[in-house]
């Protein structure tokens, strides 16, 4: 077989095993004596846990405990954090409601989890769950933002006091306004980019066990980064120290960031797995997977963007309000912040722009990064004033984009982001004759003519991946590096073992990585293996989102070759 590097036709290592079925996916792992966990999950937004009665579960077959979140607290389990810091305007920092990984005393929206049960069967996990008895106190809940940020609204935390978990800004404030005060147009635009639910193939899922004679865990689970997750549920919610913890995470059925975080339900699994003696398993039904999965976006947004008399940008002004839901997730307070408040100048020249962010608890589910975290937002955003701009400003919107593309580089934008290069109208103009764009008032008017109405939108967008280097992130809040590792093992024989801290959940890894490594070193890509997922085999990594694998996952395989080359 010849050399099968990038650019060539392979076939896909990985998909032998996924389409004959030989897939391992959490799910399909069955450990000795494997127990079965359900949640029982509040149906109140916001409500007082009075009391739960536990009895008629426990009498039921097959019961092994029932675990309430009152027993997770006194046994010291941390509570879940968000690890990027954010601080206000006027200093402070971010208002970081607790968040127990099951509630002893208040829910704070649909689907938190109040207590668990663990049978042998999941059909018995399912009947078990309905049995538990859970008397409620109702609250006055707020799921609006406009509304949670009122006076009189129901408070959903101490910590934060009108609900407001930070305000924050970026930009000059001053020469915005001020470009706004000489500006000849202002286009103005209130939006809505709603709140959206993850939906990977396959649902969050973990299988916990715990050796007694070691004081070893082993964590299986649906995650895009195993050492992430490994390192904060050691260094912060007090279930196991990190060289006693490993986690697995096998293959993976999608993730598009829904699976970048730690959740409740892998915490409970491990505490209930040294508690009960048994390993335990849990994998979420399509229901729990939408009450309860990380959502995305949800902001409220007024956009306004000043124009010269020659219709050049002079200045972007954006307030947004944006619903974190009832907690903050693990990423959370990044996304309506640095991942998207910095792409706010999209491709264009815009010489002012100031973002005001406020971000809102609601009793709602917890909102983090969701496919491309905030940056579809910022895009959003300033391509819908662009398009209004054009009708307002009566020009063709391809060229009031033209004239206002970045042309020099490198570019500093006034919102952090250096573009170093670019070509912008290359770009427009490929669009542009695909589509045969000078034929489509033609095409229109026939269409209109035949009963049929046709319509041309224009969309540019510039986005930001990689989320790296560790020194950057870390100045602008991030609790740990976004730095990615590799090792390269050259066999005896002459294979290669290639150890990353990526994680694939379908993008192709052990096909795409191997051919970068096959082409660099003159070799197969059946000489080569793909070694993810699994804090025990692989030293330390990052894992996989934000469209960083190839930029910081090969770069580091790449590094690890040219020591073995």
């Amino acid at each position: 077989m010849g050399i099968e590097g990038i650019g060539t036709r392979a076939l896909r290592k990985e998909d032998k095993r996924f389409i004959t079925g030989r897939g391992r996916y959490v799910d399909d792992i069955r450990l000795h004596g494997m127990t079965y966990a359900a949640f029982v999950r509040s149906p109140h937004a916001h409500a007082k846990v009075t009391a739960i009665d536990i009895a008629p579960a426990l009498a039921m077959p097959g019961v092994v405990a029932v675990l309430t979140g009152r027993e997770l607290v006194d046994d010291k389990i941390g509570n879940l954090i968000c690890g990027w810091m954010i601080h206000s305007k006027d200093g402070s920092a971010m208002k970081m409601g607790v968040w127990p990984a099951m509630a002893p005393e208040t829910v704070r929206f649909v689907g938190q989890a109040v207590a668990v049960v663990i049978p042998e069967t999941r059909n018995q996990a399912r009947d078990a769950a309905e049995a538990v008895v859970v008397t409620y106190e109702e609250l006055p809940a707020v799921v609006d933002m406009r509304e949670a940020v009122a006076d009189g609204a129901p408070q959903l935390h101490p910590e934060a006091p009108g609900n407001v978990i930070f305000d924050w800004t970026l930009g000059d404030e001053a020469a915005t306004d001020a470009a706004f005060k000489a500006a000849a147009n202002v286009v103005s635009l209130d939006i809505t980019n709603n709140r959206l639910v993850p939906n990977a193939i396959e649902p969050r899922a973990a299988i916990a066990e715990y050796d007694p004679a070691e004081e070893h865990f082993t964590l299986y689970t649906t995650s895009q980064n195993p050492h992430v997750a490994r390192l904060v549920l050691s260094a912060f919610y007090n279930i196991a120290r990190e060289h006693k913890l490993r986690v697995i995470a096998p293959d993976v059925g999608g993730g598009f960031g829904s699976k970048i975080f730690i959740y409740p339900e892998e915490m409970v699994a491990l505490w209930a797995a040294k508690k009960t003696g048994r390993p335990v398993k849990w994998t979420a039904d399509r229901t729990e997977s939408f009450l309860t999965d990380a959502h995305g976006r949800d902001h409220l947004t007024r956009a306004e963007m000043a124009f010269d008399k020659d219709n050049r940008i002079t200045g972007l002004r954006v307030k947004t309000h944006a619903n974190l839901g009832a907690y903050m997730s693990l990423f959370s307070s990044s996304v309506p912040t640095y991942l998207y408040a910095t792409l706010l100048s999209g491709q264009y020249d815009i010489p002012n722009i100031f973002a005001e962010v406020i971000s809102v608890y609601t009793n709602t589910a917890p909102v983090d990064a969701y496919r491309g975290a905030g940056r579809p937002e910022a895009s959003y955003v300033v391509e819908r004033l662009m398009e209004t701009a054009a009708r307002q400003l009566k020009v063709d919107p391809t060229e009031l984009r033209r004239k206002n593309f970045i042309t020099q580089f490198p570019h500093q934008t006034p919102v952090i982001m250096a573009y170093d290069i670019g070509d912008f109208n290359a770009s427009l103009d490929a669009a542009m004759k695909a589509i045969d764009y000078a034929g489509f008032a033609a095409r229109k008017a026939k269409a209109k003519s035949e009963g049929r109405l046709r319509g041309i939108g224009v969309s540019c967008y510039i986005e930001a991946c990689g989320i790296a280097p560790s020194k950057a992130v870390g100045s602008l809040g991030a609790g740990v590096g976004l730095w990615e590792s590799a090792e390269v093992r050259v066999n005896p024989v002459g294979t290669i073992e290639v150890l990353t801290g990526s994680h694939s959940h379908g993008q192709g890894h052990e096909t795409a990585f191997a051919q970068v490594v096959a082409g660099r070193l003159g070799i197969s890509i059946d000489q080569v293996q793909i070694v993810h997922g699994d804090t025990d085999k692989v030293q330390f990594g990052m894992g996989t989102y934000g469209s960083r694998s190839a930029a910081v996952g090969l770069s580091a395989i790449v590094k690890a070759m040219e020591k073995v080359e």
